[in-house]
């Protein structure tokens, strides 16, 4: 009797625990007539990346049905079911009807929201609503789908969805943005596909245009350039007689969304899981110029001129007046009347690397080559203009407009434009471009006569330079020949005195390092402040270009791993920087030190290679300025007490807009061991210098060997050329600091050494973006294969002493300092 009662007990307990272990288990599906309740169970996807329920956004006390993030960023709301009608009290309810309709009910009113299934389905028990990992909420009638979230995106946009429009039932998937961070109701700003003409994407302000990203050009959209060779999503646009929409898929294990903001931005968001947080990938609206049709008919923005608008070839301002106080939006005019239907007739001219204009009124054909697309757009008068529409392999297809050219930028993109001109206007241009040449041919003998008074002039220029100091015109102002330096008003003035009684007048005992700007001091300020002194030297080959460079690159930037300018003194013949003081001294004073090394552990510098990577990502992209350091070492990483990584010494940096990325100088200034190829070579930078130099520092960090000084028993090759041959014989893990030893993770330094030599790959397009690189250091996908770096060997690296001749001009490299 006793032992029946202890096995009637056991059962009961077992019970008990299934009952809990099954009331404790997350679902994914509810079937017809089951409810959620508002503090009740949710509804969590199988891999629980997504959540449904009830929510109040930000500081509202509303409640709303929502589906968000449940892994990561919990709470981020993805899909708002009741946007427009909030329930005011915690009585809500979701329920699936045996029909297959979602509702949403409340006590105080019987239908707060429904899903207006467009399927009809007979009274069944089949019929069931789940949460799918991609943040999809559909509605099943065994394999039928018969409603699904997606089809409905309100702020953001999701990979797998569709954006765009169903032309058999004209039903239209767009974004709208919230009314605010607390307040998901339907707010002022949308992003919609437009069918008129060849189909674009617009975004609106209410029913203004205040943007385009253009159409589809087999790459990616006309306005809105992305690397041929994308690493971390594939776009697809689907154009048929059923339906045109865009969608992308992820490469990788990154999460990524789209969120039309509040306040009219699109932008691409990365999640990163090691810092916690969203990092913006991508604006689709980059600067003035991408405002909706900012210079008029037949204008063409640059952001890189002054003013930024201008007139098309063979057009002239059709207001003077309005242009004078830069209202271009009246556009421009033609100079010369067409001529189509005469004997004359009309011929194109050629703008190359453009956001092509509006296509609204426009006309296409997917089957047509370039040749036929001319002949066909000469034949109609009405035609102003054709370009490719894919350019892929060379270009193909053909899109003509037939109205004015509105809202055209320069772009750095492979894709130009030919506009209708008058035969006569455009033998003009022929002509003057001949004039030109001849005049170039002149004024090239002209020069060379007078190559010895040029030499003189610059003797005499260089003499004055050294001798005559700048003067001071009032505090936090000065001026050498009327040039005045940006940003000083921002930043605090120190008097000479200040400065000289914190650092006890620049004394020996104070000196922390030197630089080739000049000597650095620690100082204390008589708040009790510690700051670090960069005082010019009378022997510095830098001075007033590379103060002012400093100045004006860092003054306003400001992020955890970039150095903080506090502020600056001028005095006579001084020019002295105040920065915040960095206790850990630089990198390198760890790094390439055989004691101090074994003080970072793996941990440490992975933190701080990721440090960098997100400091370089905010200068190229987030930064109200976007930056090309071009003089990335471990010298110019200084180290906060947390041994937190701190970008330092802007002298070299060089500011970029938008996606004009790519620069020529005829100075190169770096520092050897870190410059790349197309920079030492040949006098081009660009972001992907940075990037060159980024992976060169990475592999320094992992080695704890400087790349120049490298040495190795069995070849000559330098670290990078190490590096490459231990990857390919799948030894990579041998370039790793034997002090790591202990400490390392092994798929995590195998990671960083494939990302970097990524980054050190000889063509600037095989070498990725910063952001690619932050996702590629924190993410689990798989890489690309690298391709052979740069400056392979010691005997493929043979860098001058001091000069170098790069197509015809001559080029100085710094040595490291």
């Amino acid at each position: 009797m006793e032992n029946h009662c202890i096995q009637i007990l056991l059962l009961f307990i077992a019970l008990i625990l299934l009952l809990s272990l099954d009331c404790a288990a997350a679902l994914d599906t509810i079937s017809a007539d089951h409810e959620i309740r508002d503090g009740g169970k949710t509804l969590v996807s199988e891999g629980e990346m997504f959540e449904l329920g009830f929510f109040s956004p930000g500081k509202s006390e509303n409640r709303y049905l929502a589906i968000w993030y449940k892994k990561i960023s919990y709470g981020t709301a993805v899909w708002v079911a009741n946007r427009e009608t909030p329930i005011t009290d915690r009585s809500g309810i979701l329920k699936l009807t045996r029909k297959g309709k979602l509702v949403i009910l409340c006590s105080h009113n019987p239908i707060v929201w429904s899903s207006n299934s467009v399927v009809s389905v007979g009274s069944n028990n089949s019929v069931v609503v789940q949460l799918l990992d991609t943040g999809n909420l559909v509605v099943w009638d065994k394999n039928s789908l018969i409603w699904q979230s997606f089809d409905y995106p309100g702020n953001t946009f999701l990979p797998g969805m569709k954006f765009g429009k169903d032309l058999v039932t004209g039903f239209q998937r767009s974004l709208t943005s919230w009314k605010s961070p607390d307040d998901p109701s339907i707010g002022e700003y949308n992003n919609k596909h437009d069918t008129n003409g060849y189909p674009q994407t617009f975004g609106r302000r209410g029913e203004v245009l205040i943007g385009r990203l253009g159409p589809w050009n087999g790459l990616g959209f006309s306005g809105f350039p992305v690397e041929k060779e994308n690493q971390i999503y594939a776009a697809e646009f689907v154009m048929n007689e059923k339906e045109i929409y865009y969608t992308y898929a992820l490469k990788t294990s990154v999460v990524q969304r789209i969120v039309l903001t509040s306040y009219g931005q699109t932008l691409f968001l990365h999640w990163i899981e090691r810092i916690k947080d969203w990092i913006v990938y991508a604006n689709a609206a980059v600067d003035a110029c991408d405002r909706f049709s900012l210079c008029g008919p037949y204008g063409i923005c640059s952001i890189n001129k002054h003013p930024p608008c201008t007139c098309m070839q063979g057009f002239e301002p059709r207001n003077p007046e309005e242009w004078e106080v830069s209202d271009w939006v009246s556009g421009c005019v033609r100079k010369k009347p067409l001529n189509c239907g005469n004997g004359n007739g009309d011929r194109f001219w050629k703008i190359a690397r453009v956001k092509v204009p509006d296509t609204r009124r426009s006309w296409y054909s997917v089957s047509m080559t370039l040749g036929e697309c001319e002949m066909t757009c000469k034949r109609n008068c009405s035609c102003t203009g054709y370009t490719s529409l894919d350019i892929r392999n060379g270009g193909s297809g053909c899109l003509i407009w037939l109205d004015e050219l509105l809202d055209t930028r320069e772009y750095d993109v492979d894709q130009d434009i030919y506009i209708r001109m008058a035969a006569s206007e455009l033998e003009g241009l022929v002509d003057s471009q001949s004039d030109f040449n001849k005049k170039k041919r002149i004024l090239v003998v002209v020069l060379l006569l007078l190559s010895s008074a040029s030499l003189l002039l610059a003797v005499a220029y260089v003499y004055r330079k050294i001798h005559k100091q700048p003067y001071i015109k009032r505090p936090g102002k000065w001026s050498v020949h009327d040039e005045k330096i940006e940003h000083l008003d921002d930043l605090q003035f120190f008097s000479l005195y200040e400065v000289d009684r914190a650092t006890g007048n620049f004394s020996v005992l104070n000196k922390i390092g030197e630089g080739g700007f000049g000597p650095v001091y620690k100082g204390v300020l008589e708040d009790g402040r510690e700051i670090a002194v960069k005082r010019l030297s009378e022997t510095s080959q830098q001075g007033l270009d590379e103060f002012k460079n400093e100045v004006s690159c860092i003054a306003k930037l400001q992020h955890r791993n970039l150095v903080k300018l506090l502020g600056h003194c001028i005095h006579h013949n001084e020019l002295i920087l105040i920065y915040e003081y960095m206790p850990n001294k630089s990198l390198d004073w760890f790094l390439f030190d055989e004691t101090r090394s074994m003080l970072l552990n793996w941990p440490q510098r992975f933190d701080i290679i990721h440090g960098i990577a997100r400091g370089i990502l905010y200068l190229h992209q987030d930064s109200r300025l976007q930056i090309i350091h071009r003089d990335l070492k471990a010298g110019n990483i200084l180290l906060d007490g947390d041994m937190n990584p701190k970008i330092s010494d802007f002298g070299l940096a060089r500011r970029f807009v938008g996606h004009d990325t790519t620069s020529k100088t005829k100075k190169v200034v770096g520092t050897y061991g870190y410059i790349s190829p197309e920079y030492a070579v040949h006098g081009r930078y660009s972001i992907k210098s940075d990037v060159f130099s980024f992976g060169v520092l990475m592999l320094e960090i992992i080695c704890g060997k400087k790349n120049r000084e490298f040495s190795h028993a069995d070849h000559s090759d330098n670290l990078l050329g190490h590096a490459w041959r231990l990857y390919k014989q799948g030894r990579s893990i041998e370039l790793m600091s034997r002090s790591l030893q202990a400490t390392c993770v092994v798929s995590e330094v195998l990671r960083s050494i494939h990302v970097a030599l990524l980054c050190v790959q000889h063509h600037t397009e095989d070498r990725p973006m910063m952001l690619s690189v932050v996702l590629m250091l924190v993410s689990e996908g798989s890489l690309p294969e690298p391709k052979q770096p740069a400056f392979f060997s010691e005997q493929s690296c043979k860098e001058p002493e001091s000069l170098l001749s790069v197509d015809d001009c001559t080029i100085t490299i710094v040595n490291a300092r």
